[in-house]
């Protein structure tokens, strides 16, 4: 893998730049390939800047929640806990993994954190106890759980489906209820035979010599929040009180309750408000839920910064045409039995371009929908096939690696080699869940 991680460290920028050079790469063909000139791409682009702005709101609260979530005390607690599980360095990759990808499954932004938290916590353990573990290889392990996210509590796309007047209500009919796509069992029994595929490929390419292992070199073990506030005014003491968010998370739990009660659906709202509800219920007042948000909030910025250029390149492949271009070149070639694996490809293509589930949902749910009514396939089965593909092309795509690197102090390069393998393994195991699902 050298010569690709030479490459990526080499000619791969920021993420940020990504998303600046890919809008002008998108633009570009969209000029070439569609009958689209420049001041309608450049229309197209201005529009599709403002699309998604409900859609980024959703998603920057999963990462922030999922975030503080992952820092309130019980969380971290039991993070330090169970980085004294592992007693050697495989077993110390293979639990990092599995922790990162069960807390993906419940929400992505979660497991990102929290994967990150653990490995350090986990190398901090090894440090302590003397004992050599390969950080970068931890840290892949911790990103490659990200690779289960799309098929999970949390996955944007069958949420959307799910959701009533979505924007892929007019190509589904009515909303697609969770059963058929992240809870069949179809997608269950892929979500599992994917942890242990990769878990075994991870064992496999675990470095055993000792000459190649990097260990963490600095203390930079994640520390609980601490309160500093000092308590004078009567205000003090109500910000220092359980009351508050105690009172505001069993609300929302009775929220949530008269919801499900009353026969709502799982939504990408009801998510966050879910997990707003534990974080009120586990932290100890409004001063620590105040100093964890601001923490918080670091690591949310650029993605608030990036998203509006992902949205405009959105709005200039849906606006132009493009993606009918992409998506329909796979359709073409497809029949009832690879449709689904062909549309999983071209979502993994579509997710260099737009490394958004829902993003994705929204431009190509209209050609894949319809491909699949004419070819007799379960909307469902197109539907998961955008999810798995979107999660599979995140572990060579940066954009969603950024929190993770910024908690563990990486490059894209140090763990690049190792997510490639997770990319071919899972790859596999998707493909074949595909094919099996549309038999």
């Amino acid at each position: 893998m050298r010569p690709l991680n030479t490459l990526v460290e080499r000619f791969i920028p920021s993420a940020l730049v990504f998303a600046i050079i890919l809008t002008f790469v998108v633009a570009l063909l969209a000029v070439v390939l569609t009958d689209a000139g420049p001041v309608t791409v450049v229309e197209e682009w201005g529009l599709g800047l403002a699309g998604l702005l409900e859609f980024i709101t959703q998603m920057a609260l999963i990462l922030l929640l999922g975030y503080i979530l992952a820092n309130t005390r019980p969380v971290h607690k039991l993070l330090v806990r169970l980085a004294r599980v592992p007693k050697t360095a495989i077993q110390a990759y293979l639990f990092v993994f599995v922790v990162a990808a069960l807390a993906s499954l419940i929400t992505w932004g979660l497991g990102l954190v929290a994967g990150a938290l653990l490995a350090r916590e986990v190398a901090y353990e090894f440090r302590r106890r003397d004992e050599l573990v390969h950080f970068p290889m931890l840290v892949a392990s911790a990103f490659s759980g990200f690779v289960v996210w799309h098929m999970g509590y949390s996955a944007s796309g069958p949420l959307l489906a799910a959701t009533p007047d979505s924007f892929v209500a007019d190509q589904l009919g009515e909303p697609l209820a969770i059963t058929e796509t992240i809870f069949s069992t179809w997608n269950l029994i892929a979500a599992a035979v994917t942890i242990a595929v990769v878990a075994l490929a991870l064992y496999l390419i675990a470095p055993r010599s000792k000459r190649a292992i990097v260990p963490l070199t600095v203390d930079a073990r994640e520390k609980a929040v601490e309160i500093e506030q000092d308590v004078v005014t009567p205000a003090d003491r109500v910000d220092a009180s359980r009351i508050p968010t105690l009172a505001t998370g069993l609300l929302l739990v009775g929220y949530l309750v008269i919801h499900f009660v009353g026969g709502g659906s799982l939504t990408l709202d009801i998510v966050n408000w879910s997990f707003l509800a534990l974080i009120m219920l586990l932290v100890r007042n409004p001063f620590e839920l105040i100093a964890l948000t601001k923490k918080a909030a670091s690591n949310v910025g650029e993605i608030l910064l990036q998203f509006p250029l992902y949205a405009g390149i959105l709005g200039i492949m849906a606006g132009t045409g493009l993606i009918s271009v992409i998506s329909e070149g796979f359709v073409a070639i497809s029949n009832q039995q690879t449709f689904a694996l062909f549309a999983f490809l071209s979502a993994g293509l579509v997710n260099f371009f737009v490394p958004s589930g829902g993003g994705q949902i929204a431009v190509q749910a209209p050609i894949l929908l319809e491909a699949a009514e004419s070819l007799g396939t379960d909307p469902a089965v197109a539907i998961m096939a955008v999810a798995y593909g979107d999660q599979w092309t995140n572990m060579i795509q940066p954009f969603w690696a950024l929190p993770l690197l910024a908690i563990a102090g990486l490059k894209m390069r140090d763990i690049l080699g190792y997510t490639t393998i997770t990319l071919i393994a899972s790859g596999l195991v998707f493909s074949a869940a595909l094919l099996l699902v549309s038999l």
